[in-house]
Order: C-alpha cells, then structure tokens, then sequence
C-alpha cells in the first residue's frame, strides 16, 4: 500500500473544547469564570504557565486577546497577527474560550459581559501608552487576582536569540538536565521536572492527562516514563507525528488540528464529535526532535527553543496525548514497536503516521523517503497539511518577520525598557500601599 495525502479539512472543524466568541450579552458574574488577557504573542511556555496557573483558579478560564492595532499603540509592533495569535491560545487545553479584540486596558465592564468575576496575571506590571496600570480598575474594585510569573523565558529572550545568532541556549542531553548535571545544578533539574509533571496536566490544570517520555537508545528499554499519563482505550487508533515543533506556532497548530481533524471523520459516523481524550477515537502521539538534531538539519540558531522549551509548549496543547522527547529523526519500526502506548496497546504499528504537506508541489521528497521510508513500506504515511492561512507559518518565517523589521523590534524592546522602569515605579508603590494598608 502507498502513502497517501489527506484531503485539506475545514479549518473550521475541531474537537477543542475551546471556542472564540465575543458577545454583547452581560452574564452573571461568577467566581469559577476567570479572565486573563494579553498580547501572547509567539507564544512560549511562559503563556501556558499563566494560563495554566489562572485556570487553576475556577472551573472555567477566558483569554481575551488585544487586537494588532492596539498592541503596537500601546506597545509597538506584534510579531504573530490576531489570527495566528488566536490559534495559539485555541490550542491551549486550560484555555475555555478566546475572546479576541479584547480592550488593552481591562474594564470592569467588558469582562461583566463575560460573567467573570475574577481577572488573574502575573506577578508584574502591565502599563498602557499613558504609563498607567492596565489593571488599574480591577486592582480598585479588589478583582484582581495574581499568580507568579514564569522564569527563564520570555518574548525578549526569544527575540535575542535570533538577533544574535547563537546556539549556547541548547539542551545537550535531557536526562542530563532533569538530573542536575547540565545546566544550573541539581536545583534546575528539579524544577524542569516539577514544569513537565504541571504542564501534564488536564483541562482542569489538576489532573494527569499526557503520558510523557524520554527517548534514550543507549537504554533497554529506550523509554524513559517521565510523567504517567493516560493511556490508548482498547480499540482506539494510535497516530504518530513528529518533529522540531520550534515556537510551536500557528502552522503547526494548524497541522495538528488538521490530523485531529482528518482522524475525527475516520470515526463511525454514530459515533458524535469527541471532546475528551478519553472518548476520543484516536490517541496522539507527539515526537520532538533533540536540538542537535534540529540544528544538523537546520543550521544557524535553530531550534530557537531548546527541547525543554519546545516540550512545555507540546505538551500543553490540547491535541497532545502523549509527548517524547528526543525521539529520533527517523523513526523505525523496531522504535515505533517499543513505544510504550504502542506496546499497551498490542500494536506493533501505528495506525497512522501523519507529516506536513510539501508547500511546493515541486519540492523534493527524498528526504522523506528516507526518513519515514518504514511507515511508507507498511502503508501507514499520510501527508496532510494546515489551513492555507496558516502553511507557511513556522520558525524560519518567524525568524524573517523579526529580521526583516529589525529597527521596529529593537525600538520595542528599547520601549519596553523604558516602559519596565515606570512599572518598576508602579509596583514599588503597590507594594508600599500593601504595606501601609
């Protein structure tokens, strides 16, 4: 049997949970409805960590999202446009409903409209173009509720990278990492650990959902069992993709919604839209390429996340089942015959194997062929792509947008600057009222 090509879905279709609404309808305020807002652009593990920590607050969790236009006004220019921007925080599993268009400076009013009672963010300030607390008529209402910021990684971090050009932000071994003998001790080892285990999580923030692994050849058995998970249902199909999934960005948000998509209408036509993992009639597994890997094929700065970073962002979406980690570039049979769901399952093969359409039809395959030269053999290949809009979306154009606006972006970043020292201003004063009150 051949590989085949999956026809394009409708970008419309999707088994999230998650919806994007906006409404002029006032709800009853509830202390289970939780609004965060942002820009959450190109988004990193440092957004998912906000959002999972604010959905931890409630039962139900509203991101709203400031248009383009408002951003640059206040901020300067965006990377990722409202659409991109959008599919991003889709993708999150702790993420109940996007609202984009959301006003820059959050109103009382506006999230009325949405039943919220509670706004979360991180521990920082957020100012307008005025200087002044975005957050301003919340904090004075007591509505206002703070959870930490995520260390060690930031938009301006990512940027850096790719203006500078270096790879000294790379995951050498994994396991090494976890254990505290790469990187800043055995203190950070433990802290990645702990980030996995909480990025794991279910659509409640609480609960085990995604089964992660570490990949190790050298090791019998290979797998490394880093966060126990849910397993494959009897009977349930098992899918395979892999890659570098660098800045987890709108493209591949794309394709895995289009394989979501294309898996959902394999099920019995009986059988309703599934929203769970548990009902759902297949079971993703996810492989993220090792950074030298990536880099061997990539060159340059790339992977601009390292694998740990790129894991938190995998791992979070919604789409995800189970995630490894330093899985090879060219997966064999004898590997996708160890893969622990595979095995639990009784399944010597995936069901299916799915990778990104070429963009140009005239784009060389042999690298394909070789690469996934076993799951072509055994018929199991499929090739499927993302919404149109989305296609082109990934690492390398991101990296062009940022070089190709250079002066734009670093006159953001020098505007964040200043703008860091008034908020400085502004939460030292917040702290000296909390202490005076």
């Amino acid at each position: 049997m051949s590989s085949s090509t999956a026809p394009l879905p409708d970008s419309s279709a999707s088994t999230s949970t998650s919806t994007t609404t906006t409404t002029t309808t006032t709800l009853p305020l509830s202390e289970n409805r939780i609004w965060i807002d942002g820009c959450f652009d190109f988004f990193h593990h440092g957004h998912a960590g906000v959002i999972l920590q604010s959905r931890r607050l409630g039962t139900e969790l509203l991101v709203g999202l400031h248009s383009d236009p408002d951003i640059a006004a206040n901020k300067g220019p965006t990377v990722m446009n409202l659409a991109e921007r959008v599919a991003a925080v889709d993708a999150s599993r702790w993420s109940t409903q996007c609202i984009p268009h959301a006003p820059y400076v959050t109103s009382l009013e506006y999230i009325g409209r949405y039943g919220c009672m509670y706004v979360a963010h991180g521990d920082d300030i957020t100012s307008d173009a005025d200087g002044q607390d975005c957050y301003r008529y919340v904090k004075e209402a007591r509505r206002m509720k703070i959870v930490p910021r995520t260390p060690g990684i930031s938009t301006t971090d990512l940027v850096g990278r790719m203006l500078r050009g270096g790879t000294e932000h790379f995951v050498q071994s994994l396991p090494a990492c976890l254990e505290g003998g790469e990187g800043v001790g055995e203190g950070n080892g433990k802290e990645m650990n702990r980030r996995i285990h909480e990025y794991a999580a279910a659509a409640n923030g609480l609960d085990p959902w995604v089964n992660v692994y570490c990949y190790q050849d050298n090791l019998e058995p290979p797998f490394r069992h880093l966060v126990p998970g849910l397993g494959p249902r009897p009977g349930q199909r098992i899918v395979y993709v892999d890659g570098a999934f660098d800045l987890f960005s709108a493209g591949h948000i794309g394709f895995l919604r289009a394989v979501t998509t294309h898996e959902t209408s394999l099920a019995p036509q009986s059988q309703p839209q599934q929203q769970q993992q548990q009902d759902s009639p297949f079971y993703l597994i996810l492989g993220l390429h090792p950074d030298h890997a990536v880099n061997a094929v990539k060159g340059g700065p790339y992977p601009i996340m390292n694998l740990f970073e790129r894991a938190l962002c995998a791992i979070q979406a919604r789409f995800v089942h189970a995630v490894v980690l330093a899985a090879p570039t060219r997966p064999t049979n004898a590997y996708f015959a160890s893969l622990p769901p595979l095995q639990a399952a009784g399944k010597p093969l995936p069901d299916a194997v799915y990778h990104g359409a070429p963009r140009h039809p005239s784009s060389p395959a042999s690298s394909l062929d070789e690469r996934y030269a076993d799951a072509k053999a055994a018929g199991i290949f499929t090739e499927i792509s993302p919404p149109p809009e989305f296609r082109d979306v990934d690492a390398a154009q991101i990296v062009s947008r940022i070089l190709g606006r250079r002066a734009e972006y670093e006159e953001r970043e020098r505007r964040k600057g200043g703008k860091s020292l008034a908020e400085g201003v502004l939460k030292s004063g917040e702290m000296g009222r909390g202490k005076s009150g």
